[in-house]
């Protein structure tokens, strides 16, 4: 099957739910984007009718592919985990509950995983190859590995335990809020962090995600690493557009 030229993206987040329609050659969203609040306490049914009128208002082809991004580890359309969403989330089978809700197949896809593709794809790590990661430093640690232009899914990398902790309870930025550390604290706890992953993955790329990634230059030259660390291209996007290129990829 040709892949096609355009798809819908939709990122569910803790606050709000938001879409659009890509162009897949060039990762540009050709509507306006669409945004509605993320109701409160998170259940699927409420999400799921939420998600329904959002692609209602992008008034898109209802033969486009549908690709949804949630906070999420989402193994074969089930969601595994819940993070800061209801926990009837854990081992639920979303995928097949938001086509029946929505009457259109889509593809369900953890939101890290979603945004490291269109780094790849179209932002910052877009020619390149070989192993890299992106990571989200923000209320935790998401992490994405595209190999060679392949998602291996899943990662949770911010839950790696160094130190007897797990990773984002001290690198994320969160903690750096929390404890009030100046940037060059934080810088060396990054470092830790990510010289823990050059030693487990050997990659040849690190994409910094999150909020903190605009303020890049401010505290990267404190991550003593090996690895050439660049800033994210995507930030609010990022989701959308990962998840409608891995939606189209799948129905290709």
């Amino acid at each position: 099957m040709t892949q096609a030229k355009t798809a819908v993206g939709i990122d569910i987040g803790g606050t709000g739910i938001k879409g659009g329609v890509v162009d897949l050659s060039t990762g540009e969203m050709i509507t306006p984007r669409v945004k509605l609040p993320t109701p409160e306490g998170g259940k699927p049914d409420d999400i799921a009718e939420t998600t329904k009128k959002v692609l209602e208002q992008l008034e898109a082809d209802q033969s486009l592919p549908v690709g949804i991004d949630f906070p999420a580890v989402v193994r074969h359309g089930k969601t595994m985990s819940a993070a800061n969403v209801s926990k009837k989330w854990i081992g639920f089978d979303a995928e097949k509950f938001f086509e029946q809700t929505i009457g259109h197949p889509i593809l369900f896809v953890n939101d890290a995983d979603a945004a490291g593709y269109a780094e790849a794809e179209y932002g910052a790590a877009k020619g390149r190859s070989g192993a890299i990661m992106l990571t989200t430093l923000g209320t935790g640690i998401g992490s994405a590995l595209i190999v060679d232009g392949r998602l291996v899914p899943n990662t949770e990398l911010g839950h790696l335990e160094i130190d007897g902790h797990d990773a984002e309870k001290r690198a994320a930025y969160s903690a750096k809020e929390r404890e009030d550390l100046t940037w060059e604290h934080w810088g060396k706890r990054l470092t830790k962090y990510y010289s823990t992953l050059e030693k487990l993955f050997s990659p040849d790329l690190f994409i910094v995600g999150g909020g903190v990634s605009k303020q890049f230059d401010e505290w990267s030259h404190f991550v003593k690493i090996e690895t050439e660390m660049i800033p994210a291209k995507f930030l609010n996007n990022a989701g959308i557009l990962g998840s409608a290129a891995l939606a189209a990829q799948q129905r290709s």
